[in-house]
């Protein structure tokens, strides 16, 4: 890809790559009675009476927001609001792309913790969910716990779950292919920010021992007793243990996730890991050690990186678009632990899947079949959609945060019917 490709992607027809399109005619005079004065009174009156009437006369239930400060945009760091905004417009784009959800970006010129959050609190109104992007650790942490506590529609931190709900997919379809039990296994993770915090939660949930998880940040071990601290968010990745390097930490380790810088792992580290590794180096565009090295030197590992040019690509818009269409189906209160455990179990489950002709056909393959080069879907593949947004809103309902029931069969041939066969 070529700079000058990307800025006249981003210039041309019209400046950005979002747009507002009128889901409703207004051509003639009723029209325009009936979209604003007088008829946009009446949905006014009957939400005033009963104000979950709002899903049913406005697009609060289909509209999320897309929301930063600007502190930890992509692999550019803290490059202010206004330079995030063309990330926060792809990821709506993505949104409307991959789920049929609408999204707003929301660039907000605020790093104080608590004010931030009494900003994107007074949104609720508006929006049926809300997504941040980029923000930077530990301050990410804080503000998501807040805003959940205090909103009662779905709040979703997309660099932490996102990233978690999907590694975890490939990791345990890379363990059971190796014929591991996720408890025995050692994991080392290398990078102890948001993403790297919350993969290492949802590895737990997933069944990993929280004793067999060991992290490595910009300072080291993270080990008992050491004088670099980090936040309190991160005290349950502290170990007692005698290993002070990286180097150290991948004697016998079986997975590797990097969420960190490129460079950090080199070909003697990979060489004291256990027999079939699962090494997924993720730090973008540059991972913590090439894909080919990885093979080169461990070629029993199953890799995955987070670039499209490589197999097992851990790509952010397998999770958030499916996750919001499940989440908002429900007029879900919250994302809680067992939706983003549903998503990572259907994940594994697509992966499994005969790969559709339509799939092999956009990314030009011939054929394409669980194994140690396809772990994870392909985020073309539409039954990624219709399996995690039905394991979300199935688990969302057992657990009670839904505002409405729906019937699972119906939804699955609701969404077969739109996105698969649409």
């Amino acid at each position: 890809m070529k700079k000058e490709d990307a800025l006249r992607y981003h210039r041309y027809p019209v400046p950005g790559k979002i747009d507002v399109v009128s889901s409703k005619a207004c051509v003639t005079q009723q029209d325009l009675s009936l979209a604003y004065t007088p008829g946009v009174a009446e949905p006014c009156r009957e939400i005033h009476a009963d104000p979950s009437a709002v899903y049913d006369y406005t697009v609060k239930g289909n509209l999320v927001a897309v929301i930063t400060d600007g502190t930890a945009v992509l692999g550019l760091g803290d490059i202010g609001p206004m330079a995030g905004k063309p990330v926060m417009e792809g990821k709506a784009l993505l949104f409307k792309r991959f789920a049929k959800i609408n999204a707003f970006d929301i660039e907000i010129d605020e790093k104080d913790p608590v004010e931030f959050v009494k900003i994107v609190r007074s949104l609720e109104p508006t929006f049926g969910g809300i997504n941040l992007e980029d923000i930077s650790s530990p301050r990410c942490f804080e503000i998501e716990e807040s805003l959940k506590k205090i909103m009662n529609i779905p709040v979703f931190h997309d660099d932490q779950h996102g990233t978690a709900v999907i590694c975890a997919a490939g990791v345990l379809n890379g363990l059971e292919i190796a014929g591991k039990k996720p408890g025995d296994c050692k994991v080392v993770i290398c990078g102890a920010g948001a993403a790297g915090v919350s993969i290492a939660k949802h590895l737990i949930n997933c069944g990993f021992n929280n004793d067999n998880i060991f992290c490595f940040d910009k300072d080291g071990v993270l080990f008992k007793g050491r004088k670099e601290t980090v936040s309190p968010y991160h005290s349950f990745l502290f170990r007692d243990t005698a290993a002070r390097t990286l180097y150290d930490l991948m004697d016998g380790a079986d997975v590797f996730i990097g969420v960190s810088v490129k460079g950090l792992v080199k070909e003697e580290m990979l060489g004291k890991m256990a027999k079939d590794p699962v090494i997924f180096p993720m730090a973008n565009p540059d991972p913590e050690v090439a894909y080919e090295t990885v093979m080169k030197v461990r070629p029993d590992a199953m890799a995955g990186t987070g670039r499209t040019d490589y197999p097992n690509q851990v790509n952010n818009v397998l999770g958030f678009p499916a996750i919001f269409r499940g989440a908002l189906d429900i007029r879900a209160t919250s994302i809680t632990e067992k939706m983003k455990m549903a998503a990572t179990v259907a994940l594994m489950k697509v992966a499994k899947m005969p790969v559709m002709k339509s799939v092999l056909d956009v990314y030009g393959l011939e054929s394409l079949e669980f194994g140690r080069n396809y772990l994870i879907p392909k985020p073309f593949d539409p039954r990624v959609l219709v399996e995690v947004a039905i394991g979300v809103a199935k688990a969302g309902m057992d657990e009670g945060v839904n505002r409405i029931s729906i019937d699972i069969d119906e939804y699955r041939s609701k969404l077969e019917k739109e996105f698969l066969n649409g």
